[in-house]
């Protein structure tokens, strides 16, 4: 109940504060399990995705964002809540196995959840590979994937800076990627692989980046 009275409040609000250009918000499937798999500029996409989405969407979110104190620590609580996050333990050495179970629990109550592919910011601009964990979620709960290009979100919130500025940026949804009977009798390893490079090929024709063709590894302050 709380989270939807905040829902409804937060991204009204931050639209008319920003007015980002958003294109493709009829793309996003209404109801349903649906994956919604982003490029990763910025810490502030957590916040920018679900405020342009035409629906909830859940992402992840450092669980120290949830336990502060004080008034300071119950605005952080109520906004991460209000913008639909779940807080994961990111220094658990099980963190990574238990964001897939949050995942799969999302989807399959008929929920949108929010994944960056590359796995962590991208600090050049560059589109990295992506990570065949989007993958596995898409095609374990037989969910859509609807890729998202976002430009301009590293001025929103250069990395270090700790208060986002009046930045106009731009969010393309783009065409739902369908998973059901495609990769039927394919070896599980070599679907996921398929699938994620699909995926990564329609957010780098949404977003415009150049491909950097290997991994990107996480920051120590990430």
């Amino acid at each position: 109940m709380l989270y939807r009275l905040l829902h409804a409040i937060i991204p009204p609000l931050l639209r008319l504060i920003w007015r980002p250009r958003v294109t493709g918000r009829e793309r996003v499937p209404r109801t349903g399990g649906v994956l919604i798999a982003s490029n990763h500029l910025s810490f502030v996409d957590s916040v920018v995705i679900p405020s342009t989405s035409p629906r909830p969407v859940r992402f992840l979110a450092k669980s120290d964002y949830f336990t502060g104190t004080g008034i300071k620590g119950t605005v952080m609580r109520l906004w991460f809540k209000g913008l639909g996050m779940l807080p994961v333990d990111r220094d658990d050495p099980q963190a990574a196995l238990g964001s897939l179970d949050t995942a799969l629990e999302v989807l399959r109550r008929g929920e949108a959840f929010g994944i960056y592919p590359e796995g962590t910011r991208s600090r050049d601009g560059l589109l990295y590979r992506g990570r065949t964990g989007v993958a596995h979620l898409a095609l374990t709960a037989g969910v859509p994937v609807v890729p998202v290009g976002l430009k301009g979100t590293e001025q929103l919130q250069p990395v270090g800076s700790n208060l986002p500025r009046l930045v106009r940026v731009e969010v393309a949804f783009g065409e739902p990627i369908q998973v059901a009977g495609r990769f039927d009798g394919m070896p599980l390893g070599k679907a996921r692989r398929l699938l994620t490079d699909e995926i990564m090929t329609a957010i780098q024709q949404l977003s415009g980046q150049v491909e950097a063709g290997i991994y990107n590894e996480r920051a120590a302050d990430a």
